[in-house]
């Protein structure tokens, strides 16, 4: 399997497919999944003559299980590492969730000083914090990252059932149409992971004040949040980045959950596609 070996001596497990002299569209993945959670949008990309690549974050998927660096400084630098490896220039990065977060710290701090990079995407991101601070005040208690923690640390497996089946995709919502394939593919992809990278992630994508990483930001971004997500709150998180980043765009789905990109890739990636090609 392809791996990059990254400055810290971590194997990170990577996706390429496509040509390798087309566009460059880079995928991040959100908690506590990998890069299997973008087969869909890859297979959709490559079929539009794309070159689409996707990750395992440290400690998730096939990528090493190793102790630390769970925080989104060596996130986006394992990114870069990949990025740099396969020599990806004008590419697209499109970041879900926690990687919304990854992909906005790394086009921040890498990709734009490489010169790598042409637009980017945040589907239901994390940024610019998740958490209750001073300076927004309209985040989440600590009380309730704190009970993730400890639904974690007390079953890990049943609570990444539980997740799934609940909020994630809006499953229970009333008329909901639940799909057991989709709660068992990211139960899958949960368990394949490590259980201290996905306890520390916790810190990481909700803790983590990515405020200078929008304001950095200067490429075409695109900010796309439902508005029935139930993970990410829409104003705390897509109404207040599209507002930091210099050249943002916000598209908001009504009833749409927090992954959106599964339950409905259908409308998701013709609009992904009009931004790339745009």
């Amino acid at each position: 399997m392809p791996f990059v070996t990254t400055a810290d001596d971590v194997e990170i497990f990577y996706k390429d497919w496509g040509p390798r002299d087309a566009q460059p569209i880079m995928f991040h993945h959100g908690w506590p999944l990998s890069a299997d959670d973008w087969d869909t949008q890859m297979l959709f990309f490559l079929e539009n003559g794309f070159r689409v690549v996707a990750h395992d974050r440290r400690g998730h998927g096939r990528s090493a299980q190793i102790s630390d660096g769970h925080d989104m400084d060596h996130y986006a630098a394992d990114a870069a590492a990949v990025a740099r490896h396969l020599d990806l220039r004008n590419a697209v990065h499109i970041g879900h969730s926690t990687g919304g977060g990854e992909a906005a710290r790394y086009v921040a701090r890498h990709g734009e000083p490489d010169g790598r990079v042409a637009k980017l995407v945040l589907v239901s991101a994390v940024v610019p914090i998740m958490v209750t601070t001073e300076a927004f005040p309209g985040g989440l208690p600590i009380e309730v990252l704190d009970g993730l923690r400890g639904a974690l640390a007390a079953n890990r497996a049943q609570f990444f059932r539980d997740l799934p089946t609940g909020p994630f995709y809006g499953f229970n919502r009333e008329g909901a149409k639940v799909d057991e394939g989709v709660i068992a593919n990211w139960w899958r992809q949960g368990m394949m992971g490590s259980a201290n990278a996905h306890y520390a992630g916790i810190k990481a994508f909700s803790e983590t004040d990515q405020t200078d990483d929008l304001k950095a930001i200067t490429v075409p971004t695109l900010v796309l949040h439902g508005e029935d997500d139930q993970i990410v709150p829409i104003d705390h998180a897509g109404r207040l980045s599209v507002d930091l980043v210099r050249n943002g765009t916000l598209k908001t789905y009504p009833g749409f959950p927090h992954g959106m990109l599964t339950t409905n890739a259908d409308t998701l990636n013709p609009d992904l596609l009009a931004f790339v090609q745009s």
